[in-house]
């Protein structure tokens, strides 16, 4: 079969398409024939080094297929099923070894392609939501990268909440996008100060929630557009990592709480894999939720669609196909 590898460290040039061995499933495994994979942040952050991993390695964390064989002491899934999967290193290939119980079953109205385009990111705007700080009607969230895959799910997800969202995007094509996702606000970071935008369209007493993916160019002003104990979650670092903060700080700006959540805490268990999963398929199915896919390339242009996403020239989900 033919899989993406990375042996050291660097650039997208680092991602190799070759032959590698078809895996056999172990106990409690099942192999997936790939239809479609999802690229995230997350594969970038792993080819670069950013995040540890034992190499070489074949990134991706995001796929659905087709069940194409099951190991031992699996009961739940069986060959044949169409399932997704995420936060399993090894999506960029024809085939990949899941954990059975990290598999979801599609409902009838997802195909591959939205599944990988929407459950990873979708789970993540999901915890974001209804966990890290659990949305209440009337509060008001900024989510910075509006336009980008999370982005546009957690807009309208905290729209569902019932909260008020600022939304932070680069360019006026990006801002439309937002817009029509459900945004209240949405600041040209480009254009306009967002530090000085937050405290104006609150009446300068700031937001209850941050989101923010992007981490070192926003993190200090995002800091100052919290209201008193309002909280900063930083779930992500698109433009770098941010640099160590001295915990003063949270104190100076009105006894403020920063966190740093990752999605795989938010879906240890199969139990809450599940309603998080149940949910993002069922909001599609019923068109409350709208997924936008940029773009699509095949696996050997797997570079191609990571310089793509990391150089902030996509608005939605990129995918790739085997």
């Amino acid at each position: 079969m033919k899989a993406i590898r990375v042996y050291e460290t660097g650039g997208p040039e680092k991602l190799s398409y070759e032959d590698v061995p078809l895996p056999k499933p172990g106990p409690g495994q099942a192999r997936i024939k790939i239809h479609a994979i999802g690229l995230n942040f997350i594969d970038i952050y792993f080819r670069t080094g950013i995040y540890k991993t034992t190499l070489p390695f074949t990134p991706g964390m995001e796929a659905a297929g087709i069940v194409d064989e099951v190991g031992e002491q699996v009961s739940d899934i069986k060959a044949g099923d169409r399932v997704a999967y995420a936060l399993n290193m090894g999506a960029y290939a024809e085939y990949a070894l899941v954990n059975a119980w990290q598999l979801v079953k599609l409902p009838d109205g997802i195909d591959f392609q939205m599944a990988a385009a929407v459950l990873l990111q979708g789970m993540t705007a999901h915890y974001l939501v209804f966990s890290t700080f659990p949305l209440r009607s009337g509060e008001t969230a900024v989510v910075h990268a509006a336009a980008g895959g999370v982005g546009l799910l957690l807009v309208q997800i905290a729209k569902m909440a019932g909260a008020r969202v600022i939304a932070t995007a680069g360019t006026e094509e990006k801002s439309q996008l937002v817009q029509k996702a459900g945004a209240d606000h949405v600041i040209l970071y480009q254009q306009t100060d967002f530090e000085a935008e937050v405290k104006r369209i609150t009446g300068g007493r700031g937001a209850d929630v941050i989101y923010d993916s992007v981490g070192r160019s926003t993190f200090d002003k995002s800091l100052n557009c919290l209201r008193p104990r309002g909280m900063m979650v930083l779930f992500g670092q698109s433009s770098g990592l941010v640099p160590p903060v001295d915990l003063t700080i949270l104190n100076t700006r009105g006894s403020v709480y920063v966190t740093r959540p990752s999605l795989g805490h938010y879906v240890a268990t199969r139990e809450e894999l599940a309603w998080r999963a149940n949910d993002i398929f069922q909001w599609v199915t019923d068109g409350k939720l709208k997924v936008r896919i940029d773009r699509a390339h095949p696996l050997p242009e797997a570079a191609r669609a990571q310089r793509a996403l990391e150089g902030r020239q996509t608005a939605g989900k990129v995918l790739l196909t085997p």
